[in-house]
This record gives C-alpha cells, structure tokens and sequence, in this order.
C-alpha cells in the first residue's frame, strides 16, 4: 500500500484495546559521563504517571498544588494506601481535617531533632510552622519518601530549600491566607509604638499616673520606609497611606507600576533609611538579609527614626540595635521577631525601656490562622495528589493562568524528552541540548520554565536511576553535566496558543535512527499539540503526524506498495495490536518514514523480522 499523491500523509487508526504496556526489555547504554547506573523504568509506570499529569493538567487548577509525579519516589506509598503525613507543630482543626480526609496525619509537636529524624522515613509530607527545623539531616532521613514539606505561613528559612532540591522534595508555603493579619500587627506595633500604649499601660497597672513621661509622635506627614514590598510590605504601605504618612519603599524585585498604584515611591536602601522616620521590616531571612542592620546602617539613620519588624529576627543585628537605642539613634523599636525564639529571659533588647515586644504574633488572628490550616493543608495535598502548583518555593514559580495554557505542552515536552534520548546511540555522551519554541507571541510573554523541566525529566529518567521531577530538574541536569539552552521563535501562528511548535535538538552524538539527524549531524525532534494531544511532527528533515502515545515504531523505507500490509502482518502474527499507522513521504515511490503505533512491545524476533523487510532501510522502536 502506497502514500498517494494527494496528500503527504497516510495515517491509519485502530481502536487500541487499552492494555497495560510491558516494560522494556533492552538497556540502553549509559549516555550520561557522569553517570555509572542506567535503570529503566517500566512502561506501564510512565504510563500511569503521564495519565496523572494529564489528568491534573487539565483540571481546572483550583486547588493550589504543584507538578511532582505519584508515586515516583523509591518508597511511595504503593496505589491505594494513603500517605502519611507528619504535622510537627500546631495547625488549624479546619486544616486537620481536611488532611485526615486525604490521608494518616500523624500531630507529633516538640519533636527533638533526633525524633524528628527517626520518624520521617515513615512519612510522604511534614508540615512545619517557624519552630522546626529541616535540615539536610531531616531529607537523608527521610531515603527518598518524604514527597513534600509544607511550611504553614510565608517564610521558609527553616528549611533547607537546597537539600530539598536536591532529594526531589517540594517546598510549599501558605504565601496568602496570614497577610492581611500581618500587615494590621504591623500597623498595631506603628500605632502603638508611637503612642507608647504598652509601657503606659504597665505603668498605670502598677500604679502610676505619668502623662507627661509618656507623650508620643503624631504618624501624620511622616515618612515611613517599607523595606520589602511583597504582600504584607504592600499591605502596610495601604494602611500607612491611609493614616496619612508618606510612603517609601525599598525591594529590588519589586515592580514601579505595583508601587506607583498605590502612591509608594521605589528607592535605594540607602535612600530609604537614611530618610525615614520609621522604618518597617518585611524582607526574608537569607545570607544577603542576614544582620542587615548593623551598627553601619544605622549609623546612616536620622536620629529619633522609629523600627518595627514583624518580618524575621535574623535580619537585625540585635546587639546593634540595642547600641542603636542607647545611643538615641533609635527612638523607639516594636519588635514580633527575635533571632532566637523564645529570647532568653535576660534579654537586654525585650528589657530595654524604649522597646515594645510581642511573641510572634503576626499571623495570630482566628481568621489568619483557619486560612493558614486550610492553605498549606490544600497545598500538600494537591502535591501528594501530583497537581498543578503556583505556591512552590523551589519549583518553577508560575501563575495559575499560565499554568493553565502550559498544561497540554507539559505532557508534550516530556513525551519528547524521552522520545529524543532513545535516539541517541551510546558512547559519547549528551552534553548539549537546544529547545527551540515556535509561537506567535512576543518571546518575553511565553514562560518556559515548566517545559525545561518536563523536557529535562523525558531526557533523564529513560537512561538514569535518578528520578527526575520539577523541583530537581535543573539541578539534576546541572549535576550530570547536561547543557540545557533555550530559543524562542515568533511564528505565524494562532496567538491564542502559548506555543505553536517544541523543537528539541542534540548535537555531538550518534543516532540509532540516521533519519533523525539535520544536515548539520543533529539529531532533532519536533512536536504540536493537536486537540489536547501530543504530536510528533517532524524528525531529522521528514515531517511526519504522529500521536505520541504508547510505544512506537518507526521505519525508513523505499516507498512502494504493500509496505504497510507487510510489517502489519508481522505484528499480526504475534498479536501485537497496532493502534494507528502514518506514513510520511519525500515523493511518490521515493523514500518514507512509517510510523506504526503498538500497544505491547514487540520480542526481539518481531523487531528482528521488521528490519529484515527488504525495503526497510533503517527502524527503531521507542517507548513514549
């Protein structure tokens, strides 16, 4: 049976019978330098874990989650059984229950490291507040069980985001549910701070009638430094506008337009210090935070400025700030966070006359609380479930909107991935990898950092013993010497579509399919996505309309009549079912690629007699 001349394509569909996929029986060599294992995951595992992403990706992404593939750690609860999930500190009854409804929640609080060790083998999630500390101990632990650590507020500077990375484990926070609660502690800690209500409250309670000791600061006119413009440093900013301060705000990640619609002007650190009569701390903890301010900065602080930080304690230098009050350079500091919590009970910074402190409070309202439970409750279980996040901390960072589009190019991406590492034949190792995105949109609006990663994962997993997901792929790839670069091409092409085309591309290598390789020795795949499925449309020079589902068969040949009948038959007689057929020609009776669908993998005899069709030039048979 011959293409006709009409039309480029032949494409032949059987209804497949929907059975399970047998898992690969030949190993491909070790194409990663260095890498010394080559583990083959079964078929029907992929299977199972590409019918997960599809279904999640096409939901409507209601619930807040992330991408992490089921069951894909070495000790994953087996289907049916439901995780385990540890709860190490205190969390919302509303929240509990939702967790109980979903799997085993274990509420251990006051764990010693030592204990919190012990039990997390056991365990497929850890929720967390601000007391416990996962350390690079607590993943080690864990041997590859622990799917997802959820931190129930916003920062997440007790966890070790680079060991979790590492390990392949998600990181969730509650980013939203606490921020109203803490923007209103900060105005509480402002208002009260400048009023002096805490110490003349003391002082009454013990007898004293001391108006004159305690005259306070008007807010009006001030001007009040937000460092940190993120949800609460945004939300403070409202509020302080409100009372009639003038507002200024230092972050260097932080959009002008965001900061001009609310009437906030974007200035330099020290800018804003050096300007302020109050100053309002909203920035995480990290190395470059750490101590912020010191003896040095404030040094550069108008004398009498006024500090209030419901952020982190690590980021004062608490020995410097109290040399700061000493000195007057600080009138006054509110104070929710210490570098050490509880502070010892001697601490000269809560003793201190001209301090007002509160015991972490920022997020302690009835309602913030209830919506923290019920964030990170919904958070990891939408991980343990392998669905779409937009609130990782160490996975690509991408709004529910783009996720949105993003979903059906996901399952694309990684179908080339692993589609492109079969083609390479063993010896000298992938190094370089290019992706090329064909779209009609302006390059800076098409985000493709959930594409890498689900390419590096199609690329790794097929050849590796490393189980690849979206919080460890760029490492991964880094770690194992993979160059990843990226392309993106406007097209005319349908601007309601993310992404036209995925094109992958690796040079430097050998192929066990010459038709895949450019004129230029690269072998190179490319993909569409064609009413929610994943397409092959092109390898090497040869376009081609390939469904890229099960296992695959494709075959260079002469092209001529009864090709198709021919390699059919042989499939038949071992009762392999073929779910569809395409055929792609340079010209009538010239040469062809034939791609054949099949629902099981053919034995080694089968593959054997295909080859030896005499019109077949060159074939391979590829999991997908």
């Amino acid at each position: 049976m011959a293409a006709s001349s009409a039309s480029p394509f032949i494409v032949l569909r059987v209804p497949s019978d929907n059975s399970s996929q047998s898992s690969m029986r030949s190993a491909f060599l070790p194409l990663f330098k260095p890498s010394s294992s080559v583990s083959l995951k079964s078929s029907s595992s992929r299977s199972r874990s590409t019918a997960l992403v599809v279904r999640n990706a096409l939901k409507t992404l209601e619930s807040k989650s992330t991408l992490v593939s089921k069951g894909s750690g070495p000790e994953a609860p087996s289907l049916g059984t439901k995780p385990t999930i540890l709860v190490s500190e205190k969390l919302g009854e509303v929240g509990l229950e939702l967790l109980r409804s979903f799997g085993t929640v274990d509420c251990s609080y006051n764990l010693s490291p030592e204990e919190l060790c012990s039990k997390i083998s056991l365990c497929d999630a850890l929720i967390v507040r601000s007391g416990t500390k996962v350390t690079r101990q607590v993943f080690e632990a864990a041997k590859g069980r622990l799917k997802v650590v959820g931190r129930a507020g916003v920062g997440i500077d007790n966890v070790d985001l680079q060991a979790a990375t590492e390990f392949g484990c998600l990181v969730v926070n509650a980013p939203t549910a606490n921020t109203v609660a803490a923007a209103e502690h900060g105005i509480a800690l402002l208002a009260g701070m400048a009023r002096n209500v805490a110490q003349a409250d003391a002082s009454m309670k013990a007898g004293k009638w001391q108006r004159n000791k305690y005259v306070g600061v008007s807010l009006v006119g001030k001007t009040l430094a937000v460092m940190g413009f993120g949800k609460v440093g945004t939300e403070v900013a409202r509020r302080a506008k409100g009372l009639g301060m003038n507002v200024i705000a230092h972050d260097p990640y932080a959009p002008a337009d965001r900061a001009r619609a609310i009437g906030v002007d974007l200035v330099s650190f020290d800018e804003a210090i050096a300007t302020a009569e109050f100053i309002s701390l909203h920035m995480p903890l990290t190395p470059a935070t750490s101590k912020l301010f010191n003896d040095e900065n404030f040094s550069k602080m108008k004398k009498g400025v006024r500090i209030i930080n419901v952020a982190r304690g690590g980021v004062i230098d608490e020995d410097a700030l109290v040399r700061a009050l000493d000195s007057g350079i600080v009138a006054q500091a509110a104070l929710d966070v210490f570098t050490e919590e509880p502070p010892p009970k001697d601490s000269k910074l809560v003793q201190h006359e001209n301090v007002t402190v509160t015991p972490h409070l920022g997020a302690s309202t009835k309602e913030a609380q209830e919506g923290v439970a019920v964030e990170i409750a919904e958070a990891v279980v939408g991980a343990l479930n392998g669905e779409l996040s937009a609130t990782a901390v160490n996975a690509p960072m991408v709004p529910p909107e783009v996720l949105s589009e993003l979903a059906p190019y996901v399952v694309l991406a990684e179908k080339l991935g692993r589609m492109v590492v079969q083609l390479v034949a063993g010896g000298a190792g992938i190094n370089s990898v290019k992706v090329v995105y064909r779209s009609a949109r302006d390059p800076e609006n098409v985000d493709t950092r959930l594409l890498r990663a689900m390419i590096t994962k199609g690329i790794i997993e097929p050849i590796s013993s490393t189980i690849v997901n979206l919080v460890n792929a760029d490492f991964t790839a880094k770690q194992k010497g993979l160059r990843i670069s990226e392309e993106r091409v406007v097209v005319d092409a349908s601007p309601e579509c993310p992404v036209d085309s995925i094109e992958i591309r690796i040079s430097n290598v050998q192929s066990k399919f010459p038709s895949a390789l450019m004129d230029n020795g690269e072998i190179a795949v490319e993909g569409r996505v064609k009413g929610g499925i994943p397409h092959l449309t092109r390898i090497g020079s040869f376009s081609v309309d390939v469904s890229l589902e099960g296992n695959l068969i494709l075959c260079k040949q002469v092209d001529q009549p009864g090709m198709i009948g021919q390699v059919g038959n042989i499939l038949g007689e071992k009762n392999v079912n073929v779910n569809f057929m395409s055929v792609c020609r340079t010209a009538p009776r010239k040469m062809a690629i034939m791609a054949i669908g099949v629902d099981e993998e053919p034995d080694k005899e089968t593959l054997k007699r295909i080859g030896e069709v005499q019109a077949v030039e060159e074939f391979v048979f590829l999991t997908l």
